[in-house]
């Protein structure tokens, strides 16, 4: 899969260890900043990495922030984004094969990097159910956003 990956200045410290288990997992890399530890504004990688997704140039998204909240608030105001904060491994694999969720959101500052690592790990290998039941579901939620 295409991962993009985006950070304001409190995701920083660990984007790049999240970088390099995507690309262990066999998965290539967008990274769309930030490129430095200065304060940033976390709606602008929430839009890169939902631009990204609904562009096509990438698959699914990680995103990272403080708490992981702002990102995931921002990148759900893009129709198609799917994002949701996951700080157990459950609700990280769990929310993509039933909610076909396509941005993982992490919150450094809530958790230390090893979960966060084992977070993306379950995000990327987890897959969509397809059971009648959650396409219906997720299909309602198209519906909501189409009708904003």
């Amino acid at each position: 899969m295409r991962i993009a990956v985006g950070a304001d200045h409190a995701g920083f410290p660990i984007k790049d260890q999240v970088i390099q288990a995507v690309k262990a997992d066999g998965h290539t890399v967008l990274d769309v900043g930030a490129f430095n530890a200065e304060s940033s504004d976390y709606p602008d990688f929430a839009l890169a990495v939902g631009r990204a997704i609904q562009n096509g140039d990438v698959d699914r998204g990680i995103l990272l922030c403080g708490s992981g909240v702002g990102v995931s608030i921002a990148a759900c105001k893009l129709q198609g984004i799917r994002a949701g904060v996951c700080h157990d491994v459950y609700s990280a694999h769990q929310s993509v094969e039933h909610d076909n969720m396509n941005v993982l959101c992490l919150g450094p500052r809530v958790i230390g990097p090893s979960l966060a690592l084992e977070l993306v790990g379950a995000f990327l290998r987890a897959e969509f159910s397809a059971e009648e039941r959650h396409l219906r579901r997720v299909a309602k939620v198209a519906a909501m956003e189409a009708h904003r």
